[in-house]
């Protein structure tokens, strides 16, 4: 099986979890994942585990959890946070990943479906999330909402964007650049350290709608469920940066 990784972790690798804390946001996640989990007895897949930010805390919740990423260091990263839940790591890549067990959820969030760049490439991640579920079971994912991030740009192609952290001195810096008549939206990130220190990482994404994602779930043989402009079920806004969309496989 061919493993197709695009080097995010190379570049994130020690300063992730700095960008992605476990804070609020995290914990909102967590608990409306728990919460949407037809039945934690029937397993629980998250495509592009990453360290496992979600994975770990979902796992006191739900038990344990299975995660895929074509990312080592990612992998290796969360290797070394094994003993803050129950998670079981695999390497494969999310379009052509194939486990041996069906889940009853199946979640794939942090905008990790857009960093496929091309719609066949993001179908064929949606319909192996749909393998892996049992009948009845469920799927959520959470991607950059594309009019929601064209509206941040407010008319302009490129913008840069800082966002302070509670540690003080510390902080991120975007410059990003949307392409491709909006389609596309590529961000470089400079993590600012107290000490002075800085991070750059690089990431090209491609933007979906949720008529995109409906089409891709209703084409692996999902049930559109809901859309979301976040985690507290908030009905969908076109303008919010964020969706998360939920799908449901028939029995």
């Amino acid at each position: 099986m061919t493993i197709a990784d695009i080097g995010y972790g190379k570049q994130f690798e020690g300063w992730y979890d700095r960008i992605f804390q476990d804070d609020a946001a995290t914990r909102a996640t967590v608990e409306a994942l728990a919460g949407f989990h037809p039945d934690p007895a029937l397993g629980t897949l998250e495509l592009g585990v990453g360290t496992g930010r979600i994975a770990l805390p979902l796992s006191h919740r739900v038990g344990p959890v299975t995660g895929v990423d074509s990312s080592q260091e990612m992998l290796a990263a969360l290797e070394k946070k094994a003993d803050r839940g129950q998670v079981v790591a695999e390497l494969g890549d999310i379009r052509t990943y194939r486990g041996d067990r069906r889940y009853g959820l199946v979640y794939c969030v942090c905008s990790t479906l857009a960093l496929i760049l091309d719609p066949e490439g993001q179908r064929e991640a949606v319909a192996r999330a749909a393998e892996h579920l049992r009948p009845g079971g469920r799927l959520l994912i959470e991607t950059h909402n594309r009019p929601g991030i064209v509206a941040q740009h407010e008319g302009l192609t490129r913008t840069t964007m800082f966002v302070p952290y509670p540690e003080p001195n510390t902080g991120i810096q975007m410059h990003a650049t949307l392409l491709m008549d909006n389609q596309v939206w590529h961000v470089s990130t400079v993590w600012f350290e107290s000490d002075g220190t800085h991070r750059v990482g690089t990431e090209t994404v491609r933007l979906l709608t949720p008529d995109e994602v409906d089409d891709h779930a209703r084409a692996a043989g999902l049930r559109p469920e809901g859309r979301y402009s976040d985690w507290q079920r908030t009905d969908y806004a076109p303008e919010a940066g964020l969706f998360v969309a939920s799908y449901t496989k028939p029995a």
